[in-house]
């Protein structure tokens, strides 16, 4: 993998951090499984389902990928859509992303993450920190995009200040370099390497590369474009497969799967032990060390 380095670099974007994927995993290459949860309570499609089902859900989709060899999961609110805009989710939403995180966490002795969709990185935050996750994920960290919601600001300035706030620095931010669902138009004259550099000097601790949308690989020249321009690690969030896995997982630190290990292939199934196990096989192959 072809990386920067602070000697590499003319001038550093921020000063350099321990590499989070490490202190959280313990491990400098990741299979972390997203675990989609069903309509929460304030949610379009919600119809009463009692949060005890809804986290007896997401225990079992997260042991399905533990006991597949995932090194961790991250609880993200995939069936709120259609998604609000950062700021608008009601404390129903934070309060049971808190509850089934906790629970998540209990049940599996896993690594935790969070991501509460669009783009909500302070509820997002206050969830992973009541629910005694390690990190969050935020798709928009810096700059605006025109996203399936409307134009969405990058959240790191208010995001840092509130994670500082309620004292949740432990917290790391996962953040999406290029976003998925989303045009680019706003920031089309802005290089592949300016918007790595923007996210990380805006303290994003993990940068993320995806496809264009959920289910969609990432290319790998994105990949390596955004690793050869960061000290920081750098994990594909969109589109890995065991197909994929071993060409992509070299340029990279880590993955976040989903749909290919569902028994549908789509984010609406079922995680599948034995797809997972298929895909962290080849990842070991690719060099994972696998928990």
């Amino acid at each position: 993998m072809v990386r920067a380095t602070g000697s590499e670099r003319a001038l550093g974007v921020f000063p350099p951090r321990p590499n989070a994927v490490e202190e959280l995993f313990g491990t400098p290459k990741v299979v972390i499984g997203a675990v989609h949860l069903p309509p929460l309570p304030g949610s379009p499609h919600y119809e009463g389902v009692p949060l005890d089902e809804i986290c007896a859900f997401a225990i079992e989709e997260a042991r399905a990928y533990l006991d597949g060899g995932a090194h961790g999961v991250i609880v993200e609110n995939h069936w709120d859509i259609p998604f609000l805009k950062p700021g608008e989710h009601g404390y129903e939403t934070a309060a049971a992303m808190a509850v089934v995180t906790d629970r998540v966490r209990h049940a599996t002795a896993g690594r935790v993450g969070v991501s509460v969709l669009s783009n909500a990185a302070e509820c997002s935050i206050a969830s992973a920190w009541s629910g005694g996750a390690g990190f969050v994920r935020v798709n928009q960290w810096a700059n605006a995009y025109v996203a399936n919601e409307g134009i969405i600001e990058g959240q790191a300035a208010h995001a840092t200040r509130y994670r500082s706030r309620i004292g949740a620095n432990p917290v790391k931010i996962f953040a999406d370099v290029h976003v998925k669902h989303g045009a680019h138009a706003i920031v089309a004259d802005r290089t592949l390497a300016e918007q790595t550099e923007d996210a990380e000097f805006f303290g994003a601790d993990v940068l993320i590369a995806t496809g264009s949308r959920t289910g969609d690989a990432a290319a790998l020249d994105e990949v390596e474009g955004i690793a050869a321009n960061t000290t920081l690690p750098v994990v594909i969030g969109s589109g890995i497969s065991a197909g994929n896995v071993g060409e992509l997982l070299p340029a990279c630190d880590g993955v976040i799967v989903a749909s290919s290990v569902k028994d549908n292939g789509r984010w609406w199934g079922r995680v599948d032990a034995a797809k997972v196990r298929e895909l962290t096989a080849a990842a070991a192959k690719a060099g994972v060390v696998l928990p």
